[in-house]
């Protein structure tokens, strides 16, 4: 069966708005505005680590870390900003921890940290 050009443009076209819809949703959702309850979340995004490092002048925490889930990154030992300086008066060299890491004006910053059971 041949679909006319007309019919397979349109068809291109509802693909392709498709595609775009949920890429265009989360580009202009407005995150800043969340408040604290809608950007906790459930443990299972908790990715899982040991601490390797922390500067506390610099505000930094190195962390050896299995995948994290919500930055589609693998696992690896790498340094993250932390949200806060309080966040690591929560937990010491050698710790495991489960943590929870964002994209923040281009850094990678660990928002909120535990010590692992």
């Amino acid at each position: 069966m041949h679909l006319s050009f007309t019919s397979r443009l349109l068809s291109a076209l509802v693909c392709c708005c498709a595609l775009a819809s949920p890429a265009w949703a989360q580009s202009t959702m407005d995150h800043s505005k969340m408040g604290h309850a809608a950007m906790a979340s459930p443990a299972s995004t908790l990715a899982e680590g040991e601490v390797k490092k922390m500067d506390t002048k610099a505000q930094t925490i190195t962390l050896k870390h299995g995948e994290i889930k919500n930055l589609g990154m693998g696992a690896m030992t790498m340094a993250f900003k932390a949200k806060s300086a309080d966040l690591l008066t929560q937990v010491k060299v050698g710790d495991k921890v489960k943590f929870k890491a964002e994209m923040d004006q281009g850094t990678l910053t660990v928002i909120a940290i535990e010590r692992a059971p």
